[in-house]
């Protein structure tokens, strides 16, 4: 069993690439070593946006508690430590299997 959080954002005008570059050099090196596994990742620069996943073992209180664990760690703090604010809006939700996907 696995817990998926679905990550959707609007990027702020004009910030698109420095986004991407930002999230490539720093989310695959930091979300793994904190439990998490990225599921996948999407760039839509058409409308400015960004769609993404992270999963973790175990339900969603199990994936809350890593989370906690996460936000308040020293690597999360390092990583956003002088990033300006590049999401205008976030959408952020747990998912559930589609009815005969699951694996």
């Amino acid at each position: 069993m696995k817990t998926i959080q679905l990550r959707r954002y609007t990027l702020v005008d004009g910030e698109y690439d420095d986004f991407i570059e930002w999230w490539q050099g720093s989310m695959p090196a930091v979300r793994p070593a904190a439990g998490f596994t990225i599921e996948f990742a999407y760039g839509i620069r058409e409308s400015n946006q960004f769609v993404w996943a992270v999963s973790t073992p175990g339900d969603r209180d199990e994936f809350l508690r890593v989370e906690a664990e996460y936000l308040a760690s020293e690597p999360r703090a390092a990583v956003f430590a002088g990033v300006p604010q590049r999401i205008a809006v976030y959408d952020i939700s747990f998912v559930d299997d589609a009815p005969g996907t699951a694996a």
